[in-house]
């Protein structure tokens, strides 16, 4: 198993925790309320945490390959919801 995280400093994190979860629940197997979610993909999970400072994002995948195709899923989406601020997104790989 691999695992990644990151904590992406906006003012949004509940927000934006809550547009992800919406948006993957038509798929996927989703929890969320506006403080914590779950995101059960085929190629992993994603856990998120929101705070007044930071959406902090939690990905395990069961290969590398699979952990990369993760982040670029979650980010990407987050990115488009997130379009009127600049994310600083840097991962820390364990």
């Amino acid at each position: 198993m691999t695992t990644s995280r990151t904590a992406i400093p906006t003012e949004q994190a509940s927000r934006y925790l809550q547009q992800l979860c919406k948006h993957f629940a038509h798929k996927l197997p989703v929890k969320f309320d506006d403080h914590a979610g779950e995101i059960i993909f085929s190629i992993g999970e994603c856990r998120l945490t929101a705070d007044s400072a930071a959406l902090q994002i939690d990905l395990v995948a069961p290969k590398a390959e699979e952990m990369d195709e993760l982040k670029d899923v979650v980010i990407r989406h987050l990115v488009r919801f997130a379009f009127r601020e600049e994310l600083a997104v840097t991962w820390q790989d364990a």
